[in-house]
């Protein structure tokens, strides 16, 4: 037999075996009391997006012009593993992955890197770049849901509402980190124009587009020093609401005329929509709470819940556990 024989020494010192059994069931139960937990753990994924856009650019210059500038500056980050890019005409999105052994408390500091890096560079970028934009909240966990359903008022006013509800949440209940949106639709000014009658004034789109872009300009007008005090000058006739874009003044065959003529005005939300939330049937909108790293959300889950129940009194709500 190769090595000693551990059943028959067991047997022979039954005693110790007994008193090392007896150790390490108390020194486990020392240690499960001891044990860190956290309902709702949060979760360090080491990977972040970076992206860009580039309207009008081609499949050519994209990659020449954007791609190959934001991977050579990401590629000094520290602790990378790889990066890996998805380029389309006038869009490019990289992805920059750290190691797996890249210590989970040292992330955040990297995602800053990342960010000032590519902020140093962004100059050097192509004129009509937009962003780079960031994205690394990969890893919330949200602890408590609470779904909002409102009877004869209107997506906005409930949208207004449930906004009150997450400062009040933000700043009256200890432990939140986080509160986020869930089922809400942004708002969008559609113009629809009047073919025919764009067509029989002879008019450009590109025109029309620059004209309402030339109306809600913000630019500085100047300030008048009298010696005492300076009077800033404001330039009237920014938009208010949407109506006010149908007084847009258009010039067609040496005449004036109103965007109200040739279209028409509305408000509504994005399409295709955004994600939907629905409770009990009923659209909703529900706000998500995140609680932050040194809470539990077992310690705010009953505060949270008891100031919402308090706060709302004119819409319903509901709660439920992610």
């Amino acid at each position: 037999m190769i090595g000693p024989n551990l059943s028959e020494w067991s047997t022979r010192s039954r005693a110790l075996v007994v008193y090392l059994m007896i150790v390490a069931v108390i020194a486990g139960g020392l240690a499960f009391v001891g044990l860190g937990r956290d309902e709702d753990p949060s979760f360090t994924i080491k990977t972040m997006l970076v992206t860009a856009v580039w309207p009008g650019a081609t499949m050519d210059e994209t990659p020449s012009q954007l791609t190959d500038r934001l991977e050579r500056r990401l590629e000094e980050t520290t602790g990378l593993d790889a990066l890996r890019s998805i380029t389309r005409p006038g869009v490019v999105t990289v992805y920059v992955d750290l190691d797996g052994t890249f210590p989970p408390e040292d992330v955040a500091e990297v995602w800053q890197e990342v960010r000032n890096g590519v902020s140093d560079i962004r100059h050097t970028l192509p004129q009509g770049v937009l962003g780079p934009f960031f994205n690394d909240d990969f890893g919330d966990v949200f602890g408590i849901i609470y779904g909002f359903t409102a009877d004869g008022f209107t997506e906005r006013e409930l949208r207004d509402y449930v906004d009150g509800v997450r400062s009040e949440l933000l700043r009256r209940v200890e432990g939140i980190g986080k509160v986020e949106f869930i089922g809400a639709q942004d708002e969008q000014v559609f113009i629809e124009f009047q073919p025919d009658r764009v067509a029989a004034l002879g008019l450009d789109y590109g025109q029309i587009f620059a004209a309402i872009a030339a109306q809600n300009v913000v630019r500085p007008s100047g300030v008048i020093n009298t010696g005492l005090e300076n009077l800033i000058l404001r330039v009237s006739g920014a938009f208010e609401d949407e109506t006010d874009i149908l007084e847009v003044p258009l010039v067609a065959d040496g005449r004036t005329i109103r965007l109200g003529d040739i279209a028409t005005v509305r408000r509504g939300f994005v399409d295709p929509p955004q994600p939907l939330l629905h409770v009990n049937g009923e659209r909703a909108i529900a706000s998500a709470s995140r609680c932050a790293t040194a809470a539990t959300s077992s310690n705010s889950g009953p505060t949270s819940s008891g100031r919402c129940r308090t706060s709302a009194p004119s819409c319903r709500s509901a709660s439920s556990r992610s």
